[in-house]
């Protein structure tokens, strides 16, 4: 008999167990990185404070789309009451902050707007997250070869844990196939890949990550968001997918207030910088707990 192959990413990971009255950081995490990439918040927390990550790639519905073309069988109001009724299941009755990284953002001010009274955070924290409006709800052909390209750069540099320049000049106007020359030889210069890596393999990893993106994009399309009841802070990495825009779009959703941060690093590396993961730190921790030293206000 051959033994049980792992099904697919848990759901639900517990980066730090929180002591008595520290409370919980939930963090709406989209996949893309193993959830284990928070660590580096987990440890910057202040002491007793807990961390534990929801892992939308842990829906098959969700996760196997990225694998399968981009197109989700679940809508964004669907994943958030699946969140929602995990993170009742989870809640130990202690003050906790609501987080979301990316299209997890998304995720996690639905579901915030799904919790009873007695059930909400005093925050959300959006982790350079795009917000869901008419202004960003495109359709894919508006993801151009040289926007995905230069995502594409940053997410492998991230995922290797080496930096992956490649001059947004140069990818302009670019193919795929074309584009991918300059990210391979980006990626061996730094080391990030090694010198033979084959460009059909770089293919299949970009065609993923690209599956990813539609169907985070096919998500939100039809997707008609309600205002925040709960003030909203907002970090945006110095390399944010949108640079041009620091609220994100995020404006018309927050009526009790948007409170706007920056972070050392991109879009990816955000969530694994040490000093960004200080500034993080210091705008999550729940109510009560006092403001870690280390973390700085930008």
């Amino acid at each position: 008999m051959r033994p049980r192959r792992d099904v697919g990413p848990a759901l639900v990971h517990h980066l730090a167990r929180p002591a008595a009255g520290r409370g919980t950081v939930h963090l709406v995490h989209p996949g893309a990185l193993a959830a284990g990439v928070h660590r580096a918040l987990a440890d910057a927390l202040p002491d007793g404070v807990g961390l534990t990550v929801l892992d939308l790639s842990g829906l098959p519905e969700y996760g196997e789309a990225a694998l399968t073309g981009g197109r989700a069988a679940t809508t964004v109001e669907a994943l958030a009451e699946r969140l929602a009724d995990e993170h009742a299941r989870l809640h130990d009755g202690g003050p906790y902050t609501l987080a979301g990284w990316s299209f997890g953002g998304v995720v996690a001010q639905a579901m915030a707007e799904l919790q009873p009274p007695r059930l909400r955070p005093h925050r959300l924290v959006l982790l350079d997250s795009i917000a869901p409006t008419a202004e960003y709800q495109q359709p894919d052909d508006a993801l151009e070869p040289s926007l995905l390209l230069g995502w594409f750069a940053m997410y492998l540099g991230a995922k290797r844990g080496r930096p992956v320049e490649v001059d947004a000049g140069r990818l302009a106007g670019r193919g795929v196939t074309d584009g991918l020359r300059l990210v391979l030889a980006a990626a061996a210069a730094s080391g990030a890949l090694p010198a033979d890596t084959s460009p059909p393999g770089l293919r299949k990893l970009y065609d993923t990550y690209v599956d990813g993106l539609l169907r985070n994009n096919r998500l939100t399309a039809p997707y008609t968001p309600r205002p925040t009841g709960l003030p909203l802070v907002l970090v945006t990495a110095d390399r944010s997918l949108v640079p041009g825009d620091p609220t994100l779009g995020w404006g018309p959703l927050a009526p009790h207030g948007l409170e706007l941060h920056r972070s050392p690093g991109d879009h990816y590396t955000m969530l694994s910088r040490p000093d960004a993961a200080a500034v993080i730190a210091g705008l999550v921790r729940p109510a009560g707990v006092p403001h870690p030293a280390h973390a700085t206000k930008v």
